[in-house]
């Protein structure tokens, strides 16, 4: 095990360049079972979800090429190997292998997905969609069965708004009898995009980035070549670093239209920032003012940068309420921000921070994926030496992430963890 030692104070300046979205790259790899032919996905980040993925399609025997950024993914000879256990258990996106395979082979076998621990996420709005396409869906021994004589196209309304239950379903509609219309669907990017891959393939598919989608059905779908969009959530990390600690930072190859809230935020607070097409520059941080935020589903504030940017409003002037209507366990990493003198304490769904706090360097632990990148800002901005494990869930999601803080100027090394500290780490 190894963790990551962060030495705070240094000014980050230079230019960073933005990988392939994780939340597109996590559920196209699925996708990419559904046709009959060679499918290509180009731009894509260099993280574990990615491998963890190309493994299991190897498992249920599809071919598969993972090099650099770009996944060739033959589909011909997969056939419905029940995947109850093992790597699903891993990340939560294994989920999409359900929509995936029950579209393709009418069956399916997988186990209940890992990922984060983010308190309640149940798959309840997935399985009311699988059911009103025909499919019988039952919980054995801890694995999730999927079984269906045909698929046929409905009229499916989503209680909740959910990325997962959107495209899963439209995963297995895009093979149905007829026409399928999912209501209060997900407006997310990564929804067009993995819509953007399918009708490449074949597919009919209209309505994305609407709350109506419309997809009828068709009998096959044929290989093709897809680029991913750019990370949004990646992208937002590095502008949150960039307005805590930076003198002049360039997050280059964004959709800027895609990070409008947090932008309308950082602005809010202060933070000088000059949009381009494809480019977000951030200047020197001065004085910052603390906002308040709500996180909600697109185009709203993303709950993937709450953290981040908790780490943020411990430096602006004032009070700030931060509260997460999406996860109502999304507060992990305030202990750990606490440890390092920050001045913040949680009630409820909301997290009450008041600063600007000075932050010391402590030993500190990330619970998940977007703690780790606030814990990391944390470092960036406290007084000494930040040591953080739990890396295996930064390495979810973000692609070479201390290359990149290094050229932009952080002092940021990993070490190899010694059998005690291993030891402690796995205990707590």
């Amino acid at each position: 095990m190894e963790k990551l030692l962060i030495e705070g104070g240094y000014p980050l300046e230079g230019t960073v360049q933005i990988s392939g979205a994780k939340n597109s790259a996590v559920a196209l790899i699925p996708a990419a079972i559904l046709a009959d032919s060679t499918v290509t996905i180009d731009n894509l980040p260099k993280i574990s979800d990615v491998q963890l993925l190309a493994d299991l399609l190897e498992e249920i025997g599809g071919t598969v090429d993972l090099k650099d950024h770009e996944i060739i993914v033959d589909p011909k000879d997969m056939i419905a190997m029940p995947l109850p256990n093992g790597k699903v258990k891993k990340l939560r996106a294994s989920y999409y292998l359900m929509g995936a395979m029950l579209g393709k082979f009418k069956k399916a076998v997988i186990g209940l997905p890992g990922g984060c621990n983010l308190g309640p996420r149940p798959i309840d709005q997935h399985i009311k969609g699988f059911e009103a396409l025909g499919a019988t869906v039952t919980n054995e021994q801890g694995a999730i069965y999927l079984r269906a004589d045909e698929l046929r196209g409905a009229k499916i309304y989503l209680d909740v708004v959910s990325v997962g239950a959107t495209i899963n379903i439209m995963l297995a509609a895009v093979r149905a009898k007829g026409r399928t219309i999912i209501e209060n669907a997900a407006k997310e990017p990564e929804i067009i995009d993995v819509a953007t891959l399918l009708n490449s393939m074949g597919a009919k598919i209209k309505g994305v980035g609407t709350n109506v989608i419309r997809i009828d059905g068709v009998d096959e779908l044929s290989g093709c070549r897809h680029l991913i969009i750019p990370d949004r959530i990646e992208a937002g990390t590095y502008m949150i670093m960039a307005a805590a600690m930076g003198q002049k930072v360039l997050i280059d190859n964004i959709i800027p239209y895609h990070v409008e809230s947090l932008i309308a935020k950082l602005r809010e607070m202060g933070v000088k920032i000059e949009v381009n097409d494809d480019q977000v520059l951030i200047h020197n941080h001065r004085e910052k003012t603390g906002v308040d935020i709500k996180t909600l589903v697109y185009p709203g504030f993303p709950t993937d940068l709450q953290q981040p940017i908790s780490t943020l409003l411990t430096q602006a002037q004032g009070t700030s309420i931060v509260t997460d209507t999406i996860y109502n366990a999304r507060f992990k990493h305030i202990d750990e921000l606490r440890r390092m003198g920050a001045n913040v304490k949680v009630e409820g769904r909301s997290a009450i921070i008041a600063g600007p706090t000075k932050l010391q360097g402590a030993k500190v632990r990330a619970s998940d994926l977007r703690a780790g990148a606030a814990l990391i800002i944390a470092g960036l901005l406290a007084e000494g030496v930040t040591e953080l494990t739990g890396l295996e869930h930064v390495d979810r999601g973000y692609e070479d992430l201390e290359n990149k803080l290094l050229q932009l100027g952080a002092k940021v090394w990993r070490e190899k963890m010694s059998d005690e500290e291993a030891e402690q780490v796995k205990s707590s």
